[in-house]
């Protein structure tokens, strides 16, 4: 906030100019944001044909193990050493995770990858605007409030449950950025992350013995499942390492309001999962809410 004492303006600053490096460097970052989140919506796709045999919960077991695995190797938590200010955050990033993704499969399994996805990305879009205080962000609340409600329309086929679970797995989303701001205070590097994903997994392992027992697994929905952590979980995380080294955090949040549409599509194309024009209306206007609030921020010099 800049200080109202102060006897003139600060001087503009301007971008350095555009170097074939840094434009080759950005189309590489762009071209990991497209394929991180067509990775993310496509897996989420392949995991839910594992649905018949596995069922959501099983599928979010299968992913969980997957998403400790990779971020076991990538953080290398020092578990021995944490004290209790640093455990509780962890803890509470391990319940919220699971939860998150199991509200998100599960709302998939009954209102289509596109709309639980969309509901899904409320969560950041609310943290967003919370943390705003100008006339432009409120707009794009109405806007996105809009959407929601074309959404969520009184009709006979409406699966309130299901979007339920959608609207839950959007709380659950703004609170894994809220603590995983407070975790990542608290811990350096991968380290937090990693630990509540690995609890996360030990809390899913009396939920992946009881699916294994009473319905035996075939060996396409396992790979369907393993795919599912793999595509939307390892991918997505790695990329995303990546890209903010290639891309001002801006642009990749700007980039990350297309995930709605991309699920949308995947959902459309993958799993025979049509929208009607209020759907597409509804996705279209939760979109342009994110995309216009990042787009008219102003960036501040470091």
């Amino acid at each position: 906030m800049p200080d109202a004492s102060a006897p003139a303006a600060p001087a503009r600053v301007h971008p350095a100019p555009a170097t074939p490096a840094s434009d080759r460097r950005r189309l590489v970052g762009v071209a990991t944001m497209a394929g991180s989140g067509l990775s993310n919506q496509t897996g989420a796709a392949i995991g839910s044909l594992a649905f018949p045999v596995l069922g959501p919960v099983g599928v979010v077991a299968v992913r969980q193990y997957v998403a400790a695995a990779v971020l076991l190797a990538v953080g290398r938590p020092r578990l021995r050493s944490f004290t209790w200010g640093q455990w509780w955050p962890v803890l509470l990033l391990a319940l919220v995770f699971g939860t998150m993704n199991l509200s998100l499969y599960t709302a998939i399994d009954r209102v289509g990858l596109g709309l639980a996805v969309t509901l899904e990305f409320l969560g950041p879009l609310t943290v967003a605007l919370a943390a705003a205080r100008r006339r432009v962000d409120a707009c794009c609340a109405v806007i996105a409030a809009a959407g929601v409600v074309a959404l969520m329309r009184p009709r006979p086929s409406a699966d309130y449950a299901g979007m339920a679970l959608g609207l839950l797995a959007a709380v659950c989303w703004a609170s894994y950025i809220l603590l995983n701001r407070t975790v990542g205070r608290r811990l350096p590097g991968a380290q937090g992350s990693a630990a509540a994903a690995t609890v996360s997994a030990l809390m899913f392992l009396p939920v992946g013995v009881v699916v294994v027992l009473r319905h035996p697994p075939t060996v396409a929905a396992v790979c369907c499942a393993v795919a599912a952590g793999v595509l939307s979980s390892a991918v997505p995380y790695l990329a995303d390492l990546f890209t903010l080294r290639q891309v001002p955090a801006q642009a990749f949040g700007l980039f990350m309001s297309v995930n709605p549409v991309l699920a949308a599509v995947v959902g459309l194309v993958g799993l025979g999962q049509h929208l009607g024009w209020a759907e597409w209306a509804s996705i279209g206007a939760v979109v342009v809410a994110n995309a216009l609030s990042i787009a008219t921020r102003r960036t501040r010099p470091s």
